[in-house]
C-alpha cells in the first residue's frame, strides 16, 4: 500500500493544536477592509477552530498532521 498524501494547500492553512483540534485562520481580512468596522477588522485578527461537521474531511486530506 503506498503512502498517502497530504494536501498541501491544506497543510499551508491549518495547524493542530495540542488538544488534537484544527485551527485555521479566518476569512475576509485581505482587501476591502474601508468599509469594515475596526471590531470586525479585529476579530478577523483572531484564530479559529474548524467546525465539527468539516473536521472527518479535514483529516483525510491532512493524515499525518
Amino acid at each position: 500500500m503506498p503512502k498517502m498524501k497530504t494536501n498541501r494547500s491544506a497543510a499551508k492553512r491549518f495547524k493542530l493544536t495540542g488538544s488534537g483540534k484544527l485551527k485555521r485562520n479566518k476569512a475576509y481580512k485581505r482587501h476591502i477592509l474601508t468599509k469594515k468596522s475596526p471590531k470586525t477588522i479585529r476579530t478577523l485578527r483572531k484564530s479559529a477552530l474548524v467546525d465539527e461537521s468539516n473536521v472527518k474531511n479535514m483529516k483525510k486530506i491532512l493524515p499525518y498532521i
